[in-house]
């Protein structure tokens, strides 16, 4: 229950200014598993509907889980206009859906907040036969400076803040453990773009980033501010980002 509740106060500044992910990536996802137009697929962790929208632009029926209250209604606000749109109020190891009913699962930046074991359960039993499962997220280039910088400001002014994706985005041994052997994996470069208000508020929409109730999110303002003076062109910053998707069978 704890982590249902992190992005609440957060989830307009997230549908805002989170970063999207690459149209090649849906593109190869679709040809790769022969998703057709009467695939059903749940959006697993679906959040404000990012990754959901791209879905349903391409004409498949999605059902979006998300536990979040707020984030979920901000996805029903934004994505009413989709007949194939579902809004589900369910976890990812109880998603509400009925047994053997989607045909694939999508989870794009949420997967870190899953319990991996209870969620490999539902995905066996929500998924029809020869039905897969894609991990998708966008992970910083932790070796840059201006990552670094920004993972300096973010552990001097935010007590909750354990790593970029809760810690453990480039532990391949979680994937292993949860897909079957020989699974796939792609990479995309995929840089994100911000002007000064888009890169402030892409960091404070963190789950563990601050509200302006916080005694120092001064601080953090601030600092973000001078990390995007010291790095923009043109007032604009290009934070180095790769999307990586894996798709596999779960054990």
């Amino acid at each position: 229950m704890k982590n249902i509740s992190k992005f609440n106060g957060k989830s307009i500044m997230y549908s805002k200014f989170r970063p999207d992910y690459p149209n090649e990536l849906v593109m190869d996802m679709i040809f790769e598993n022969t998703l057709t137009s009467n695939s059903i697929i749940a959006d697993i962790g679906s959040g404000t509907g990012i990754m959901t929208k791209k879905l349903l632009d391409e004409g498949f029926k999605v059902f979006a889980v998300e536990p979040n209250t707020e984030m979920r209604m901000v996805a029903e606000e934004k994505l009413q206009k989709y007949k194939l749109f579902n809004s589900i109020e369910g976890s990812a190891e109880y998603t509400t859906l009925l047994k053997m009913s989607v045909d694939f699962i999508t989870v794009a930046q949420a997967f870190h907040w899953f319990h991996v074991k209870r969620f490999q359960k539902e995905c066996q039993r929500i998924l029809k036969k020869n039905g897969k499962v894609a991990i998708i997220s966008n992970e910083r280039m932790a070796a840059t400076s201006i990552n670094q910088e920004i993972e300096i400001a973010y552990k001097q002014c935010c007590p909750d803040f354990n790593g970029f994706s809760n810690g453990f985005a480039n532990s391949e041994e979680i994937y292993d453990r949860f897909f079957q052997k020989n699974y796939s994996r792609k990479i995309y470069n995929n840089p994100l773009l911000f002007d000064k208000t888009g890169f402030i508020g892409r960091h404070l929409s963190s789950s563990f980033s601050l509200t302006k109730g916080d005694r120092l999110y001064p601080n953090l303002v601030e600092a973000l501010s001078n990390i995007f003076d010291k790095y923009s062109k043109d007032d604009v910053i290009a934070v180095p980002n790769l999307t990586k998707y894996r798709c596999g069978f779960v054990h």
